[in-house]
């Protein structure tokens, strides 16, 4: 049974697996619009799907006081209370999309481990210093691209992000879902959770990042 939790920062967690001493948490896309955070589809999902896999491990879904890359700041900080409340010895940032942003930018917090980017946004100009003495690893989806009225982050972007961490010493993998869309699920009307094309190839690629964690050598 899930628990959600108000974070000192204002923003919602929601864990589930825990209390836990390894710790997945879980941070969410955004939009230039400044419109209140949701619960992320994707990322419920895939917690729906992975954490009976991995009862060791605890997942924490961040839910933003206010989801936009305009206030960037806002959402590291709920990232930060995020990692707190979570409560982790060993912590696993999970950033999809923007969420790629807000994980390696707190990601210098000692729990932290590395970085599993989702289709994530790693903007030219982000500091990836964050990241050393860590591990960046990123999938990211073969179609993915922002088209009309479609959110999406081209893997041109991510991919640079990812050679830029590796030109700091920053290991990691950089893995391409064929056939992947940006994002993994969306929700209908009725609030039923659906897995778009690919996401069971998303999905192994997940739970094998999540092995090496769990094991400890991630």
């Amino acid at each position: 049974m899930a628990e959600e939790i108000r974070l000192s920062s204002g923003a919602w967690l929601r864990l589930t697996n825990a209390p836990a001493r390894l710790m997945v948490v879980c941070v969410n896309g955004g939009q230039g619009r400044e419109v209140a955070g949701t619960w992320s589809s994707s990322l419920e999902w895939l917690v729906d799907e992975m954490a009976p896999r991995f009862p060791q491990l605890g997942f924490a879904e961040v839910r933003y006081r206010i989801k936009s890359w305009r206030k960037l700041e806002l959402c590291n900080e709920d990232a930060r209370a995020a990692i707190d409340e979570a409560g982790g010895t060993r912590t696993l940032l999970l950033g999809f999309s923007m969420g790629g942003a807000v994980a390696i930018a707190t990601a210098a917090d000692h729990r932290v481990t590395g970085v599993l980017g989702l289709a994530p946004w790693i903007y030219d100009r982000l500091d990836l210093t964050p990241l050393l003495g860590k591990r960046l690893d990123v999938l990211h989806g073969s179609l993915d691209r922002s088209l009309l009225a479609i959110p999406g982050v081209s893997s041109d972007i991510s991919r640079r992000g990812f050679e830029r961490a590796r030109a700091l010493g920053i290991p990691g993998t950089y893995t391409v879902i064929r056939g992947g869309m940006h994002g993994l699920a969306v929700r209908s009307f009725g609030g039923k959770l659906i897995g778009l094309p690919r996401s069971r190839a998303w999905a192994r690629e997940i739970a094998a990042q999540l092995e090496t964690f769990a094991a400890g050598s991630g």
